[in-house]
């Protein structure tokens, strides 16, 4: 076959697969949902501005992730609190980084049909599922996965060529995913480290020391720009590194290789487990666990035997993937963190790209022998098991995926808000199958529901109660009490606040720092403003109207009394007994 015939079918072979990639994935991201962290990026982007640095330059969780809340922003511009922007973001951003990794292996092996195999296992194997399906997640990875093959391939035309708008481009994509997930930080590391294994599968002496002299353009260009970031993350982000016990790093370790990695090397897992409102990871058995770690031996066995000097993109490949767990096991272990936490797979989501650049450097080392006659046949066979196998897994995840209460609960609830905007209603958290109270205060509705047009005001304190119940209807509610104010000492007012004074409200036993909501019984003189809460945190204005009223206001914090402050010009009230603890949908 002629070379012209050969590199056009060798290219359209590849770009049918990543369309068949991007179908597949489109499929997956119909069928999902808002989920967890996106509501929070979501209620971030809808509270402050979208240049301001509340927004942009907020410690989400350990990330620096500014890019991904200006998309968050513009998605719930366009569509608030609706899945299909989302869903049009990831799969966009699937085939930006799918098509990369066409080009890295390009690159690499030029017009060979065994470009093919690297391809396929990206672009199928589960490994990138679970981020890709879940959104907040996807901003963080999908953007690096891209930078991660496209800067590899800058860096070999720029050690090929010198030209300086290669150099360009690697900067401006490093910067971006930089901009998205603070992990990027090793996309110039993973290019240097292609450019200097595919000299030395090419047997070029002094391979290290020839790529960074070839690329010393792009180096220094990097160097600079990963210190300027560093500077801005370690400024900004609190650190969460920690040193767990040994039982801790073991165990996490397994279940993430074990369970997580290897069995994605041959299609797996095939089965997930999930428990609402986590999300789904993998639960492959125990057999396709043991071939796959057989099969992860042969083919070191197999590449050392067959192919000259490829050893070193073994250990290279393995020292990435044990820097993405002690990534996870130093950030992420706790008193509260599970095993399954490494069977989530998005953490290892990027290492499916050095994967894919590994098995190239391979195939592009030159044989020991004459491969045999039927190679190819193996290699296709091969091929449409693994592509099977991930399909499978593929369909097992998504049916576990979809089982997420939040579209049903989030569509509820933009009706119910919608309804009766003049009627203001009192902050409350969303559901616990939705979020649950540790994303305080992102958790609460006046955060999710910022950025909904035409909705109810949504305030730290109102005349009555309502709720959103488990299925997002507005229902009536009730106090439920867990501490009270007793009556006051004096007849008929009981604690009387005068203007520019303030008044302690006793409880009748002391309240651990929570949100809490009070309900306070009061007789004013007139109309205006107070403000209540415990000592130490924050005050929540109250409006009063003259005469006899009831009111219920969120106060944060604890203690053992609540302070009530009237302004030099506010109304002069008395203040009788009346409960304190938290509001539930009242019992029908």
């Amino acid at each position: 076959m002629r070379r012209c015939d050969r590199t056009r079918l060798v290219l359209g072979v590849g770009f049918a697969l990543v369309a068949v990639q991007v179908v597949v994935r489109a499929v997956v991201a119909a069928a999902g949902e808002l989920y967890w962290d996106d509501l929070i990026l979501i209620g971030r982007a809808g509270t402050y501005p979208l240049w301001s640095a509340d927004l942009l330059l907020h410690d989400h969780d350990g990330h620096l992730m500014p890019g991904a809340f200006v998309v968050a922003a513009l998605a719930d511009a366009l569509a608030p609190l609706q899945w299909w922007p989302a869903a049009v973001s990831l799969v966009l951003g699937q085939a930006v980084a799918s098509l990369a990794m066409l080009r890295v292996l390009w690159l690499l092996l030029g017009p060979r049909r065994t470009l093919w195999g690297p391809l396929v296992f990206y672009l199928f194997t589960p490994l990138t599922l679970p981020a890709f399906a879940w959104w907040a997640a996807g901003l963080n990875t999908l953007p690096m996965q891209a930078a991660l093959a496209w800067v590899a391939g800058d860096a070999l035309l720029v050690a090929r060529t010198g030209r300086r708008r290669h150099v360009v481009s690697a900067t401006v994509v490093t910067a971006l995913a930089l901009l998205f997930f603070e992990k990027s930080i090793l996309v110039p590391f993973v290019a240097f480290a292609t450019v200097a294994l595919a000299y030395r599968v090419d047997g070029l002496a002094r391979p290290v020391r020839l790529a960074a002299r070839r690329g010393r353009s792009l180096w220094i260009v990097s160097a600079a720009l990963l210190a300027g970031w560093a500077a801005c993350y370690l400024g900004l982000v609190e650190s969460r590194f920690g040193v767990p016990d040994f039982a801790m790093v073991s165990g996490l370790t397994h279940h993430g290789l074990s369970y997580g990695l290897v069995p994605t090397l041959l299609g797996g897992p095939w089965l997930w487990e999930r428990w609402n409102p986590s999300p789904p990871w993998a639960t492959p058995p125990i057999a396709l666990i043991v071939v796959s770690w057989v099969a992860v031996a042969a083919a070191l066995v197999w590449s050392v035997r067959r192919r000259r000097r490829t050893g070193w993109v073994w250990a290279a490949t393995a020292a990435y993937v044990i820097a993405s767990l002690v990534a996870m096991i130093s950030t992420r272990f706790g008193a509260e963190t599970t095993y399954e936490l490494a069977q989530t797979l998005r953490y290892f989501a990027d290492s499916a790209v050095i994967g894919a650049i590994a098995a190239a450097l391979i195939l592009r080392a030159p044989p020991r022998s004459a491969p045999a006659g039927s190679s190819p046949l193996i290699a296709a066979a091969c091929a449409v098991a693994f592509t099977a196998s991930s399909l499978w897994s593929t369909v097992t995840f998504t049916r576990s995926w979809v089982d997420n209460p939040t579209g049903d609960y989030l569509a509820s609830a933009r009706a119910a808000l919608t309804a009766h905007p003049d009627v203001p209603i009192l902050d409350h958290p969303v559901s616990v199958w939705v979020l649950l109270p540790v994303t305080h205060p992102h958790n609460l509705i006046g955060s999710v529901f910022s950025a909904l047009p035409g909705r109810s005001e949504i305030t730290d304190s109102a005349a009555t109660l309502a709720v959103l119940d488990d299925s997002g209807a507005l229902v009536d509610a009730a106090l439920f009490a867990v501490r009270r104010v007793p009556p006051g000492p004096e007849p008929d007012c009981g604690y009387r606040l005068t203007p520019g004074t303030t008044v302690v409200l006793p409880l009748d036993g002391p309240m651990m720092e929570l949100d809490w909501t009070v309900q306070l019984n009061y007789l004013a003189a007139g109309s205006g403003e107070i403000e209540v809460g415990f000592p130490g945190a924050a005050l929540t204005r109250v409006p009063v109207a003259a005469g006899l009223g009831t009111v219920y206001a969120r106060v944060p914090g604890g203690g053992s009394g609540l302070q009530v402050r009237s302004p030099a010009t506010g109304p002069a009230v008395c203040f009788g007994g009346g409960p304190v603890g938290v509001v539930t949908p009242r019992q029908q």
